[in-house]
């Protein structure tokens, strides 16, 4: 029996959000008709000059929030219905007209326009049986039949039985528990069917995908772009502040020595140990840089030693467990560990959690990776947590990065890359305390 209620505990959670979901669907089907009439006047009043360049954007912005939050409710089901609008043009003013050829000659303007009806239509129609099943199975079994009939002498209740007489009134219990158990069971399919329909009408097309596509690829490269050329201005200030500083100053003390060889030896000895240790904390720094481009330890024991041994050296308790048959390539396998790495740096410093988990794996030419920790909660990417430049790393491979973090935690981060793994070879699984 898990905290949740085992599963029985599961079903039910999820018939009551199935339920409830169908409830929010029954009200926001008011909403399309409205949307749609005040979309009608403003395409009509269009030509007016300065009234219909700002009316109709507006009004299609609207429209929009309403597609966009079925969007959200059909994703919450497992159908994914990506926003297929196009960018919008830069420099464009309020009632201007790039605004407005901007939303008129956008498809996915008319395709929202033509979900309205039908979208509510089989929202409504969905949603209410979704709520009045479950409703008619807890009329049963509080036995409102039997209380309507000993106030008027007849009710019916059910398929198969009348309530003619107090035993048979006593019989809508069981059917009561059969046609709830039967509503709660089919109000998530329901609100499936629901989420698949408005895919049809709110999904992106080929072509939008394609541009969708593009649009992304070019800002994920324009971010890559970035963040090499900051890498590089990083590693050039740290050779130039640190290493070549010291060697710098190495050779200075060496020169000095080199004068007081002959004149001074023990000057000269005391100018080389120096020089001795001078000459060593370069190469830590030296080693220190080469960690943050391509740490030793991933090049040797891959990335579920490496994310091992970083799991090790942390303050809070971080179990490790990986399931991976082989190795990704050496760009992506950086990039996992770095994400990985910043995502365990964001979790000591702001989580306050007492520990946290890493599950990394593979599946569907993936590699899954979940970061997990018993915090406080409450990350949020725009917080300057560090979440932007984990995306930012995984957008170069076409990875993502999905977070949940309620305030009260716990704080889930499950980070996804696609790639192809080397050849199969024995990574046994194993955890790391």
């Amino acid at each position: 029996m898990s905290g949740t209620g085992g599963p029985m505990g599961r079903w039910a959670g999820q018939g009551m959000r199935g339920v409830l979901s169908a409830l929010a669907a029954v009200g926001l089907a008011f909403t399309n008709l409205p949307l749609l009439l005040i979309s009608v006047v403003a395409l009509a009043l269009s030509p007016v000059p300065f009234l219909g360049l700002a009316l109709t954007p507006w009004v299609m912005s609207l429209v929009r929030m309403r597609a966009d939050l079925e969007r959200r409710r059909a994703s919450r089901t497992g159908v994914l219905v990506r926003r297929p609008y196009h960018p919008a043009p830069e420099r464009a003013l309020p009632g201007g007209w790039q605004r407005f050829r901007w939303t008129v000659t956008d498809p996915a303007t008319w395709r929202d326009l033509a979900w309205l009806v039908p979208g509510a239509l089989v929202g409504f129609g969905l949603g209410a049986a979704g709520v009045l099943v479950p409703l008619y199975g807890i009329a049963g079994l509080t036995l409102t039949p039997l209380w309507i009939w000993l106030g008027t002498g007849w009710y019916g209740y059910g398929v198969i039985w009348s309530v003619e007489s107090a035993g048979a009134g006593l019989l809508c219990l069981p059917q009561g528990a059969a046609i709830l158990a039967t509503g709660l069971s089919v109000a998530p399919w329901l609100r499936r069917v629901d989420a698949h329909f408005a895919h049809l009408f709110l999904a992106p097309t080929k072509n939008a995908e394609l541009r969708l596509r593009i649009t992304q690829l070019t800002v994920t490269r324009a971010d890559t772009v970035d963040a090499q050329a900051a890498e590089l201005r990083r590693i050039e200030r740290d050779l130039h502040d640190g290493v070549q500083a010291r060697l710098v100053s190495l050779s200075m003390v060496i020169g000095l020595a080199d004068e007081l060889l002959d004149r001074n030896p023990a000057g000269a000895r005391k100018l080389l140990v120096e020089a001795r240790e001078s000459s060593g904390a370069a190469l830590v720094e030296l080693r220190h840089l080469v960690r943050g481009i391509h740490p030793p330890v991933l090049a040797e024991r891959g990335l579920a030693g490496a994310v091992r041994a970083l799991a090790i050296g942390l303050p809070v308790d971080i179990s490790v467990e990986v399931d991976l048959p082989g190795r990704p390539a050496t760009p992506v396998e950086s990039a996992a560990y770095f994400a990985v790495a910043e995502t365990l740096t964001n979790l000591v410093r702001h989580s306050h959690a007492r520990h946290g988990s890493v599950v990394m794996g593979y599946a569907g030419g993936a590699l899954n990776i979940v970061v997990t920790d018993d915090g406080v909660g409450g990350a949020d990417p725009a917080g300057g947590s560090g979440l932007r430049g984990i995306e930012r790393r995984l957008a170069a491979f076409d990875g993502t990065v999905t977070l949940s973090s309620p305030p009260s935690g716990p704080t889930v981060i499950t980070m996804e890359l696609p790639c192809a793994l080397s050849l199969p070879k024995t990574m046994p699984s194993s955890g790391t305390g």
